[in-house]
């Protein structure tokens, strides 16, 4: 067995684990950085992935202080992430081979995201994939976002799978902590954050790939 129990669904998150968005983030947000007058760097980066806007926010001040711009900042960035994604939005590698293996098994499969479903429609439906999952939970469906375990939690109630035998995928640290802590079977395929300790403690693989965790599923029957 390549899981500790028998997986009966499998919970993705979004971005940076089905679409290769989070490096178009990234890129935005240090050039709007540039724009109003203050370093935004990788690293700044980095411990946002995962959070929610008002969560980003609250860090944003810390560093640039109270006065600093929020919502004209938040502006800029996603105007030029529009920009960026209306051309490079591309899915990450293995999609569409894990969704198809699903389908053979007969296995239900969820989003749980902290993006927006304005956000989750627009850019997933692109590529016509939608309808291949069975719900999404997204940053309006929860009060309480990653690292909590609640988007999952929702997840798997939609699905009316037990939470332990769900596998749940994720790129953040974030991510990793809420679905470890809704019970999960949790593999992180990591993305713009490197896996630390703690999250080889909460996972139950680490993959280089969605192809990775593939294998790992055949692997399970």
């Amino acid at each position: 067995m390549s899981f500790p129990r028998r997986v009966e669904a499998v919970i993705f998150d979004m971005d940076g684990l089905l679409l290769d968005t989070e490096i178009v983030y990234r890129a935005a947000m240090i050039e709007a950085g540039s724009v109003f007058g203050v370093v935004f760097t990788g690293e700044i980066y980095a411990s946002m992935v995962g959070k929610t806007n008002p969560e980003s926010a609250i860090l944003l001040r810390e560093l640039y202080g109270e006065d600093f711009p929020i919502q004209a900042y938040f502006e800029r960035v996603w105007s030029d992430v529009e920009d960026l994604l209306e051309a490079e939005t591309k899915l990450k590698a293995g999609v569409i081979e894990i969704l198809d293996h699903l389908d053979d098994l007969g296995l239900p499969c969820a989003i749980a995201t902290s993006n927006g479903m304005v956000s989750v429609e627009k850019y997933l439906g692109r590529f016509d994939l939608l309808s291949r999952f069975n719900a999404v939970v997204a940053n309006a469906d929860v009060v309480r976002h990653k690292p909590h375990p609640d988007p999952y939690l929702e997840a798997a109630r939609r699905l009316g799978v037990d939470p332990a035998h769900c596998l749940a995928l994720e790129d953040s640290h974030a991510g990793v902590r809420a679905a470890h802590a809704a019970g999960m079977m949790t593999v992180m395929v990591p993305d713009i954050l490197d896996p630390n300790e703690e999250m080889h403690d909460k996972c139950v693989h680490i993959a280089d790939s969605l192809h990775v965790v593939l294998d790992l599923l055949k692997a399970s029957v």
